[in-house]
């Protein structure tokens, strides 16, 4: 029992340190700049790897999963937004996206040499990352928006001269970004509560919304169950895994080369589509095998289930929110809305961890088909409300949605 809590403890821990970074990276990114703020998560997750590396016991093991998903809380904010800050309107969507195309890929480099070495050997290569992105960060301007909102004119162009070229001419955009922060400096500083006003609504309805959806059309019962699906299908769970990882990888890598072409909205409309039939094959082959009828096609309705809802996922659903995310909101709340859209992202990642099992337990088919609702009614969410933000600065953007 104790072991069983212990167990319990370390796999959801992260969770909350994830949260715990969502709440504090928006205050973090706006006190420290976006390149300090992710010095700080390098170092805070290179300390958990650390920990986890070194520890005798299961507190120690706990304080470095703590430590290591505060990390991950304040980069999946920070991350997207310092993306969308730095990259020209064209290419904004296309390098947002290779961020995801980025975690997929560790995610599955690590499953693959996780199966050859120790998990204190695992722990160490985690340095490696922290230590690229923290002599990388030097190589590297701040964001420029962020330097203008601070008051540090002359960087602010230093940085974004240096970002657009040095014979590119910057003044078109400099003047834009200036004319923009020059008004939100004439609001009055901007409170939690003050993201529900009329004035910013729509954008926070845009975030969190886009965030929930992500999560709670099933994303992490769909990874949780995976490899049992696999191996009652006949196939090796460890080769199902990777197929399943190298397909997030490909199909992820291809959106970037569409994104800014295709538009934000289609993309999450193809991608919702794919994860309500994902579903709904899913949910048919529990019912088939809960009710004995056509036993012989379970597996087969199952891998293609899994394959088709991955696929579907990274090729919208798993970027494109993030993506718009780090697009809509203006730069006076980005750091509060911001923190509150990445903190709901985590608590419905832990939620529907959480809740699997109980549903598996209540009805396995019927566990999908609650998926399959949630995606559909994002389907109608991203048609109301979504606005496509292709090809638009985010000025123009923030402007159009908050009026």
């Amino acid at each position: 029992m104790l072991k069983c809590l212990q167990y319990s403890v370390f796999g959801s821990i992260l969770t909350f340190g994830a949260m715990i970074g969502a709440i504090t990276s928006g205050p973090l990114s706006d006190l420290l700049g976006r390149k300090g703020a992710m010095r700080l998560s390098s170092a805070i997750c290179a300390a958990g790897w650390l920990a986890i590396y070194l520890a005798k016991g299961a507190e120690a093991l706990d304080i470095g999963r703590l430590a290591t998903g505060f990390g991950m809380g304040v980069f999946s904010y920070v991350v997207p937004v310092f993306i969308s800050e730095i990259a020209p309107k064209n290419l904004r969507g296309a390098l947002a996206t290779l961020n995801q195309v980025m975690i997929c890929g560790g995610a599955s480099v690590s499953f693959i040499i996780g199966t050859f070495l120790t998990w204190r050997a695992l722990a160490l290569t985690g340095l490696v990352p922290c230590a690229i992105l923290l002599f990388g960060l030097h190589l590297i301007p701040e964001s420029p928006r962020w330097l203008a909102k601070t008051g540090h004119e002359k960087d602010f162009e230093v940085a974004l001269q240096k970002l657009r070229g040095n014979d590119a001419d910057i003044s078109e955009e400099a003047a834009e970004i200036k004319e923009y922060i020059e008004t939100l400096d004439r609001l009055p500083k901007v409170k939690f509560l003050d993201l529900f006003q009329r004035r910013y609504l729509r954008s926070v309805i845009i975030g969190v919304g886009l965030m929930v959806v992500q999560q709670f059309g099933g994303i992490n019962g769909v990874a949780f169950y995976a490899s049992n699906i696999f191996k009652s299908a006949g196939v090796s769970p460890s080769v199902g895994t990777i197929t399943y990882a190298i397909l997030q990888v490909v199909v992820t890598l291809l959106i970037t080369q569409v994104i800014d072409r295709a538009g934000r909205k289609p993309l999450l409309l193809v991608a919702g589509s794919g994860l309500v039939l994902a579903c709904m094959i899913i949910g048919l082959s529990f019912y088939l095998k809960v009710n004995e009828l056509a036993i012989e096609f379970v597996p087969l309705l199952a891998v293609t289930g899994i394959l088709l809802y991955i696929g579907s996922f990274s090729a919208g659903m798993g970027a494109v929110p993030w993506v718009i995310m780090s697009e809509i909101f203006p730069v006076n709340i980005k750091g509060i809305a911001g923190g509150f859209a990445t903190l709901v992202n985590w608590f419905g990642a832990w939620s529907v961890s959480y809740t699997f099992n109980f549903l598996m337990s209540w009805s396995s088919y019927g566990t999908f088909l609650v998926y399959a609702a949630v995606n559909a009614l994002g389907i109608v969410f991203v048609l109301k409300v979504v606005p496509e933000t292709k090809g638009r600065t985010l000025e123009q953007i923030q402007a159009a949605i908050n009026g």
